[in-house]
């Protein structure tokens, strides 16, 4: 199996300078779920930083011991998942590999 051209569960949201932003969906198709990966080239380096919506399941627990564990500890812990098949998951890979030497291209094609 190799990655895919477009890339099944992958979407190109923005293209700036050294800088490309991709929108990752979920198997289930849900929009909750899915994430943004912003990859950027920089003097510093190359960065990726992954956005990701997040949920409380209130009905696990109260909302005093949500109040209470935020005024405790300063933050309430959240996780999101998403879900990729063994395609989505390559092209995932696939993507980030290619958008890492895009910006870096394009971070040098700046400087010059």
């Amino acid at each position: 199996m190799t990655a895919q051209e477009p890339a099944q569960g992958i979407l190109l949201v923005n293209s700036w300078g050294s800088s490309k932003m991709y929108k990752v969906v979920c198997e289930c198709g849900s929009d909750g779920c899915s994430h943004t990966v912003d990859i950027e080239a920089e003097d510093t380096g190359v960065t990726v930083t992954i956005y990701t919506k997040t949920k409380t399941n209130f009905w696990s627990k109260t909302r005093w011991y949500h109040m209470w564990t935020l005024l405790t500890k300063g933050y309430v812990d959240f996780e999101t998942a998403v879900v990729m098949n063994k395609q989505v998951a390559l092209n995932y890979a696939d993507v980030l590999q290619l958008a890492v030497k895009d910006v870096e291209e394009l971070r040098n094609e700046r400087k010059n």
